[in-house]
């Protein structure tokens, strides 16, 4: 009995991608499938950096196949694209996609939330880029662990500085640490757009923008005119932060910026004595609010001695500890940001001709 492609797609259909939880025909990820002399060729085009996903995604798609006993020629493999940004921005060159990384008030581990982020997607395969647009208190050099001066080639762009692999630009390179950032708004502004426009990023799959806490002029402004593929909200459990988160998720939804999804840090504290857990600030309010608002939980990080430690000497968790419990936090997270992205729609801008209008 012959083998028919449509015998191999009804075989794929049952294999589910445990990171989006949807079959790889449904999902539209299978590509150049040939049944030819009682051979399969196919290739799994997956939308997000899955290195550490890849072994296991091909092992179950080849024991699918196995009971139509043929040869299966099959590579599994990932492409990055651009998607959707606010309605009348343009995307930056060089740049896929800008993912703001934010919370309603400080203190809550936002920045430490955004370069293990940055650092678990670039872990999975991805080409990352982290803007620091916290002006006022610049923090990435330090967690990073980067110093220094940024280089340039033609006296009005900068090349990022690099760290664990990843490019990083922040004002902190550029100033004293000692120096206070005594600007008005629209100053800071316009530096953060130096920062971002300037900065020669060098083909990222994704930019991870630390914003400022809050949700004033300077972040209403960023969100206007900075071309933002999604947003992630970093809270606490404690009712006084998911009261300044909710506002800030408002914020992004006012100007069209969709939400990847809710990140809810110290939410257990951890004993570095005993190993005793305790919920200082609460229980479970991140997944209330994403309850409320209708968007996903991403994980909750407890507060714990060792990744504040790691962060302050410029090793943060992911590099730290790559195999440790919350560097796996960090990765998931990651993998649910990144899933969330590919599922969103495609960038179709540059396919648009420019009409340019002559007078001759």
């Amino acid at each position: 009995m012959s083998i028919t492609v449509d015998d191999v797609k009804s075989a794929l259909s049952k294999v589910i991608d445990p990171n989006t939880n949807k079959d790889f025909i449904f999902s539209k990820s299978v590509r150049n499938l040939k049944v030819e002399g009682g051979e399969i060729g196919l290739e799994i085009e997956l939308g997000y950096p899955a290195k550490s996903q890849i072994e296991s995604i091909r092992a179950n798609v080849l024991a699918a196949l196995q009971p139509l006993g043929a040869k299966v020629n099959l590579t599994v493999s990932t492409k990055i694209i651009s998607h959707t940004v606010q309605r009348g921005l343009k995307l930056m060159p060089n740049v896929k996609n800008i993912i703001a990384v934010a919370s309603g008030k400080g203190g809550v581990g936002k920045s430490t939330t955004a370069v293990n982020l940055a650092l678990a997607l670039a872990a999975e395969g991805a080409s990352v880029g982290v803007l620091d647009a916290d002006i006022y208190g610049p923090s990435q050099p330090m967690m990073l662990g980067v110093s220094g001066r940024p280089t340039t080639s033609d006296g009005k762009t900068m090349d990022p500085m690099e760290g664990h692999g990843i490019q990083v630009s922040s004002i902190g390179f550029l100033i004293d640490p000692d120096e206070p950032m005594v600007w008005r708004g629209p100053m800071v502004t316009q530096a953060l757009q130096q920062l971002l426009e300037q900065t020669n990023w060098r083909d990222l799959d994704y930019l991870i923008v630390d914003m400022p806490p809050g949700t004033g002029d300077i972040q209403l402004t960023l969100s206007q005119k900075v071309p933002v593929t999604g947003a992630v909200i970093v809270t606490t459990p404690q009712d006084i932060a998911l009261l300044d988160a909710r506002k800030g998720l408002k914020m992004f939804e006012k100007v069209g910026i969709p939400i990847l999804g809710v990140v809810e840090n110290m939410s257990t504290h951890i004993c570095s004595n005993c190993g005793h857990v305790e919920e200082i600030f609460g229980h479970g309010g991140g997944e209330k609010m994403c309850a409320d608002f209708g968007v996903d939980f991403l994980g909750a990080l407890p507060l714990k001695l060792a990744i504040r430690e790691q962060a302050d000497s410029g090793k943060p968790t992911v590099v730290a500890e790559p195999d440790g419990p919350e560097a796996a936090i960090y990765k998931a997270i990651a993998r649910k940001v990144a899933v969330k992205v590919a599922e969103k729609a495609k960038d179709m801008s540059s396919k648009f001709p420019s009409i340019v209008i002559k007078h001759d």
